[in-house]
């Protein structure tokens, strides 16, 4: 388990991660996570770069085919 510290950022807050776990993430400064909740409560994903250009292609061919 990593303990997370909530940091305050003007009117809302951040979370720091350590080196180690954005190593882990394969993330770094700048990069997207997606807060998934669970059952047993919430679960970061990394952004899926390749995933996410994929589905730019599939959504404009369906913008000029439908």
């Amino acid at each position: 388990m990593t303990n997370l510290k909530l940091m305050s950022m003007g009117d809302s807050a951040g979370v720091l991660l350590s080196k180690d776990l954005l190593t882990k993430l394969c993330v770094d400064k700048g990069d997207v996570l997606h807060a998934v909740e669970t059952e047993n409560g919430i679960l970061l994903i990394p952004q899926d770069r390749e995933f996410d250009a994929q589905m730019a292609v599939v959504e404009e061919i369906m913008r000029e085919n439908f």
